[in-house]
């Protein structure tokens, strides 16, 4: 069997991966930190007007429709906390009628024309 020269490059290549630095505090419990980057019921009711958060438990413990402006209300505030903890992108899981999930990427940054980018979110 002959050696192929670019699967030998492709072996050595991966040998010589180093892994990344460890980038956790080893002093964190995992508990202390698990879910700090949700959007939680917690979050929400810290982040949205009284009537705003009302209708969203109504709408996820009773299945009740959720108002277009409730809906507007979350959003920006979910933006608003995402932004503040450094996110520049987002992605949200539905599960289409295929019985598999799906995911849409999107980023809060538009590029401007001129090299530099403006956050939006709609």
């Amino acid at each position: 069997m002959t050696s192929n020269p670019a699967r030998l490059q492709a072996i050595a290549a991966v040998q010589a991966c180093t892994p990344p630095p460890f980038t956790f505090d080893p002093g964190e419990e995992p508990g202390e930190i698990f879910g700090e980057n949700v959007f939680s019921l917690t979050v929400m009711q810290k982040r949205l007007p009284k009537s705003v958060y009302r209708s969203v438990l109504t709408t996820i413990e009773k299945s009740a429709p959720l108002d277009p402006a409730v809906a507007d209300a979350v959003a920006s505030a979910m933006k608003d906390w995402a932004l503040e903890k450094g996110a520049t992108h987002y992605a949200h899981v539905f599960y289409p009628l295929t019985g598999l999930t799906a995911e849409k990427h999107d980023s809060f940054l538009d590029p401007v024309g001129d090299g530099t980018a403006l956050a939006s979110f709609s």
